[in-house]
């Protein structure tokens, strides 16, 4: 029977599997994931306290203030900013039993180091997408549509396919993960030959002798090839349809 959780799983492998251009399940995952943060700490959770301590505390990695930049909630984001930069000035003050204390310079040293290792929206995808992962290990336990679906798939990036076979590795007995790894570097290995065709094709394609050669499936290899290496993020899913 199908949980809450698990719909937005099968829902990304369902329109991959129906489409191979939606790419990586994973990546597609990940960028609902990141769609949805994005537009709650501009909108609805802006304003919450608790969030309001968090995002004061960890502020945001330099892709996604870019990201909010550009979602033209500019009110939005200067409220965001206005907390975190009044909160930041206190906390790289060097004055009071702090400055007793320390060498100089060493509290506004630990704070941005911190600060730059730290971002609300990163930390809340990590989460959330872990459990997706882990939730696609359990649907191929438990689920035999959902392996027919898998099955189906047209790739996985790498970086998320060897996430989700380090997570099936440490939850499937041996036997079934077997069956799963099996299967995916089935899929794997069909779609990176298909791409080392299609970018050698592109490259002849500079070539003059095959100049009056039609180009195939090679037009979109370099990007296609991106993508399998290093995934498809930070896109928004609009931008991709």
């Amino acid at each position: 029977m199908e949980q809450i959780y698990t719909i937005p799983v099968n829902e990304a492998f369902e329109a991959s599997a129906a489409n191979p251009a939606c790419g990586c399940p994973f990546c597609s995952l990940h960028g609902k994931l990141e769609d949805d943060e994005l537009e709650l700490i501009l909108g609805a959770s802006m304003m919450e306290p608790d969030v309001r301590i968090q995002t004061n505390k960890e502020g945001f990695c330099r892709t996604h203030y870019d990201m909010m930049f550009v979602r033209k909630n500019r009110l939005g984001m200067a409220l965001t900013l206005e907390s975190h930069l009044a909160e930041l000035t206190k906390d790289l003050s060097e004055g009071g039993l702090t400055a007793l204390m320390s060498a100089p310079g060493q509290k506004p040293i630990k704070r941005i180091g911190v600060l730059e290792q730290s971002c609300y929206v990163c930390r809340r995808i990590e989460f959330n997408f872990g459990h997706m992962v882990e939730t696609a290990v359990l649907l191929w336990k438990s689920d035999e549509e959902f392996r027919k679906k898998l099955a189906a798939q047209p790739y996985f990036c790498l970086p998320h396919y060897r996430r989700f076979l380090l997570c099936a590795s440490e939850d499937l007995p041996k036997k079934k993960f077997g069956e799963l790894e099996k299967l995916c570097a089935s899929i794997e290995n069909a779609y990176i030959q298909k791409l080392n065709e299609d970018v050698s094709w592109f490259c002849k394609k500079f070539d003059y002798r095959y100049d009056k050669e039609p180009w195939y499936d090679s037009k979109d290899a370099v990007e296609r090839a991106i993508r399998f290496l290093r995934s498809d993020l930070h896109v928004s899913p609009e931008a991709k349809k």
